[in-house]
C-alpha cells in the first residue's frame, strides 16, 4: 500500500494536533514553536550553591510545559527535532558568555534513574542532546555527546520538596562515568537536561564534572529546553507601611 495512503489512515484514526495547545495541525504548530526561541537565563528562586550559568530556549509555563511532557512522559517521540533544536539554541546561548572561541564543546546528558528508564521505554534526554549536537555541528559549532555521568543511587521523588530538600535528595546520586576524567582544556562541557525548576540536579551534576577539573579547565555551563519563571513574592497589602 502506498505510504501517503497509510499516513493518511493514521490521520484518521490518530489525529495529529499540537502538543503545545492541542489545535489539528504539525506536532508543534509555529505559534507554539516561537515560544522555544526565547533563550532566557535560568533563575532559580533559591539558587543552590554552585548552580552553573544556565540558559533554557523558553519558559517553562503556557503551551511549552505540556509540549515538554508530551514528549518525555508520553512518547511523542516526533517532538525531538523541535525540542532539540530548542536545546541547541540554549547551548549556543550560553556559550555567548564565555570569552573568545569556547572550542570543542561537550554536551554532557543528565543521566535518567533506572526506574524512569523503565517506564519511559527510552533516554529522553539523551534523544534531545543527539539532536542538539546534530543542530549545533550544522551550524559551524564543533559540538559532541560527552556521557561522563552515571547515576550512582536513587533519589527519591522530589515532588512535594524543598529546594534544599531537593539538593538533599540528589547528593551523591550521580558519579563519572567508567572513571572518565574531563576533556583535556581547550573545551567546555555543558550539562544539558529538558527542564530546570530548583536547579538541584544541575548543581549535582556540575559540581561532580568540577570536581575532576583541571587548573584551566573552563567552568561547568548547563542548558535546557525550558526553565520555571522565577515567581516574584506577593506584592504588599494596600495602605502597608
Amino acid at each position: 500500500m502506498d505510504g501517503g495512503l497509510l499516513a493518511a489512515l493514521a490521520d484518521l484514526v490518530l489525529p495529529r494536533t499540537c502538543a503545545g495547545c492541542e489545535l489539528p495541525g504539525p506536532a508543534l504548530c509555529r505559534r507554539c514553536a516561537r515560544l522555544f526561541a526565547v533563550p532566557l537565563l535560568a533563575q532559580p528562586r533559591r539558587f543552590p550553591l554552585g548552580f552553573p550559568p544556565t540558559v533554557a530556549a523558553g519558559r517553562y509555563d503556557g503551551p511549552v510545559r505540556p509540549a515538554v511532557n508530551a514528549f518525555k512522559e508520553r512518547g511523542r517521540a516526533e517532538l525531538a527535532r523541535p525540542l532539540g533544536a530548542a536545546l541547541a539554541l540554549a547551548v549556543a546561548g550560553v556559550l555567548t558568555g564565555l570569552s573568545g572561541s569556547p572550542g570543542p564543546v561537550r554536551l554532557v546528558p543528565v543521566p535518567s534513574g533506572a526506574a524512569a528508564l523503565r517506564a519511559r521505554g527510552r533516554d529522553h534526554v539523551r534523544e534531545l542532546t543527539a539532536r542538539a549536537v546534530a543542530d549545533l555541528r550544522a551550524a559551524g559549532v564543533p559540538a559532541a555527546e560527552a556521557r561522563l555521568l552515571r547515576r550512582t543511587g536513587r533519589a527519591q521523588d522530589s515532588a512535594g520538596l524543598s529546594a534544599a530538600e531537593r539538593r538533599a535528595n540528589l547528593a551523591g546520586t550521580f558519579a563519572l562515568a567508567g572513571g572518565h576524567r574531563r576533556p583535556a582544556a581547550g573545551g567546555v562541557l555543558v550539562v544539558v537536561d529538558d527542564v530546570v525548576t530548583s536547579g538541584a540536579t544541575l548543581t549535582e551534576a556540575a559540581a561532580v564534572l568540577a570536581s575532576a577539573a583541571g587548573p584551566h579547565d573552563p567552568p561547568v555551563l548547563a542548558a535546557v529546553v525550558a526553565a520555571t519563571p522565577r515567581r516574584a513574592g506577593p506584592p504588599p497589602a494596600t495602605g502597608a507601611r
